[in-house]
Parts: structure tokens; C-alpha cells; sequence
């Protein structure tokens, strides 16, 4: 079950928490992983354990807000591995910034990394999944993405741009479906990584139906579920792993 042997992955934002769960998740269950980020270093050290699990493994360093550096990583994994088949649109921003001060560059800076990031990946990852008909893109939302009932002071930017990125799976999913490639969407709740640390989750915290944060490992196993054959018949939905935020 869940095998993804001979299958293809790109992981952006794989340099630590999420990202790098999924990234280690896919190998395990037999894919080759192309992971992504700013952080060469650290993509490096991921690369080396996943080769140390006798699994296949490279790092491309890239800039999500730069579609040159996007365009280049997926040619990158062509080149490497001779084909694409699945996309983990991972790489994202977080700021805290009442609406009332935000400035023009902050509101662009969540855009330009949860949205338009994730347009450019999906992209050029699907004119590559188009010539084999067979493809897999799953992109990162949050449960703070407007229309589910949960709204956060300080996050119009972020939900806006989280918000989009369910509007644009479902799209993705109505266009890119003729081609065998299925587009989802994972709506993570509090998840614990190095992006929330400091955060103030008190707020929430007493919503939940499970008592904790989530771990990173918990949205990396949705997403093989969303990479592998046995979602074949699943596109267009958004999954929220929240502990049960959405249910209170």
C-alpha cells in the first residue's frame, strides 16, 4: 500500500519541518526525492540521510518567489531522474502584521511565497507530469484559509494567500484531470516546527480534540496518501489535519 516506487518527487520548503517529513516519507515508501529550498546546507544534510536509508535523493537550492530558480529545480529532477510525477507545494511564509499597519511589502512577501510560489511549481511540474499522463500535486494550505470558519487577527495576508491556494487546487484539479494529474490540498492546523515557534497558540488550544500540536510527520503521511495510487480517485478536496480544530 502507498507504494511509490519508481515515482519522482519534488518537496519545496524541504529544509525543515514539514517539508522535510514529507520529503523522508516519500523515500521511504520508494520514491526518488528532489528537495528544495534556500537552505543548501540543510537540504544537503536530508539529502545524505535519505541516502543513508539506501533510498535516491538530490538537492536543488531555489528561490520559490523566483520562477527562474523554480523552472530550473524542475528541470533539475528531469535531468536527474528522467521524469516528475509528483509535486509537494510546501514552501511558505508566515508574518504577523495587524491589517491597519501591514505594509505593501509584507502583504507581497506572504503572496508572493504561499501563492504565486506555488503557481509557479505547479506549473512547470505539470507540463512535465502532461507528457507521461500521470501526475500528483499537493499543495499546502492551512485551516486558516477563509470559508472554514476560522479567522485569525494578524493573518490577512497569510489566509488570503492559504485561501487562494484552495481556490487554485480545486481549478487545477477541474483542468488538470483530463491528463491524469490530480490536484489536493492538506489544511494543517497547529503543527509544530521551527515556522511556529514563539507562536502564542493559547488562543486555540482549548478547540482542539487532541490536546497537542501536530508533528510534522502527521501532514507528511496525508500527503503520500494524496501522492500514491490508492488516492486515484480523489482530486480537488482539501484534507485539514487539525486535531480537530474544524470539528469544535
Amino acid at each position: 500500500m502507498f507504494d511509490l516506487t519508481g515515482k519522482v518527487a519534488l518537496v519545496t520548503g524541504a529544509s525543515s519541518g514539514m517539508g522535510r517529513a514529507t520529503a523522508l516519507a516519500l523515500a521511504t515508501q520508494g520514491a526518488k526525492v528532489v528537495v528544495a529550498a534556500r537552505r543548501l546546507d540543510k537540504l544537503q544534510t536530508l539529502v545524505a540521510e535519505i541516502k543513508n536509508h539506501g533510498k535516491d535523493a538530490l538537492a536543488v537550492q531555489m528561490d520559490v518567489t523566483k520562477k527562474s530558480e523554480v523552472d530550473a529545480a524542475v528541470a533539475a529532477a528531469v535531468s536527474a531522474f528522467g521524469r516528475l510525477d509528483i509535486l509537494v507545494n510546501n514552501a511558505g511564509a508566515l508574518d504577523y502584521s495587524p491589517f491597519l499597519t501591514m505594509t505593501e511589502e509584507k502583504w507581497d512577501l506572504i503572496i508572493d511565497t504561499n501563492l504565486k510560489g506555488y503557481f509557479y511549481a505547479a506549473q512547470a511540474a505539470a507540463r512535465e507530469m502532461e507528457k507521461n499522463k500521470w501526475g500528483r500535486i499537493i499543495n499546502i494550505a492551512s485551516v486558516a484559509s477563509g470559508g472554514a470558519g476560522i479567522g485569525m487577527a494578524s493573518l490577512v495576508h497569510y489566509t488570503a494567500s492559504k485561501g487562494g491556494v484552495i481556490g487554485m487546487t480545486e481549478a487545477l484539479a477541474a483542468e488538470l484531470g483530463q491528463y491524469n494529474i490530480l490536484v489536493n490540498a492538506i489544511g494543517p492546523g497547529g503543527i509544530d516546527t521551527e515556522m511556529t515557534k514563539g507562536a502564542d497558540i493559547s488562543s486555540f488550544a482549548a478547540r482542539l480534540s487532541i490536546k497537542r500540536m501536530g508533528k510534522p510527520e502527521e501532514i507528511a503521511a496525508a500527503v503520500v496518501y494524496f501522492a500514491s495510487d490508492e488516492a486515484s480517485y480523489t482530486t480537488g478536496t482539501t484534507l485539514y489535519v487539525d486535531g480537530g480544530w474544524l470539528a469544535q
